[in-house]
């Protein structure tokens, strides 16, 4: 395979005894659901705030993170979504060892002032993480 040709990983597996956790994409939204700005830039700041608030419900860290699909609304919004990422890639992965990622430029997203839009996929060793139940969380599976 070729190198990446961005600050992603081709492959990332997942060791036996490990569960995986599905991370519903999450956008550019305060937690009082108002919008973090009405740039790209702040709204994937806001993006990885909200996706390790996930995280730390979960019990796990960003070194848990195995693969992140990214919607872009528009390639005018590219610049601010790969700048905000490499801040904070550069926080969670001073090692350079990034997880899995693809990104996909679309027409539009659930909202016409939303510019990035981000799912994760996270492994957690099972025994480590809080179940459902205990986050209060009715709706997983």
């Amino acid at each position: 395979m070729p190198a990446p040709v961005g600050r992603y990983s081709h492959l990332a597996e997942v060791p036996e005894g490990y569960t995986l956790v599905f991370v519903s994409g999450q956008v550019g939204n305060l937690r009082d659901g108002s919008l973090a700005g009405p740039d790209a830039l702040s709204q994937t700041r806001q993006v990885f705030a909200n996706l390790q608030a996930a995280f730390e419900e979960l019990g796990a860290t960003p070194r848990d993170l195995v693969k992140l699909l990214t919607f872009v609304a528009g390639t005018d919004h590219l610049p601010g979504f790969y700048a905000a990422r490499e801040e904070v890639f550069a926080d969670w992965y001073p090692d350079g060892d990034v997880p899995a990622h693809s990104l996909a430029v679309v027409s539009a997203l659930a909202s016409p002032e939303l510019t990035v839009e981000v799912e994760a996929v996270v492994a957690l060793r099972n025994g480590s993480t809080r179940s459902a139940a205990e986050r209060g969380d009715e709706s997983a599976v």
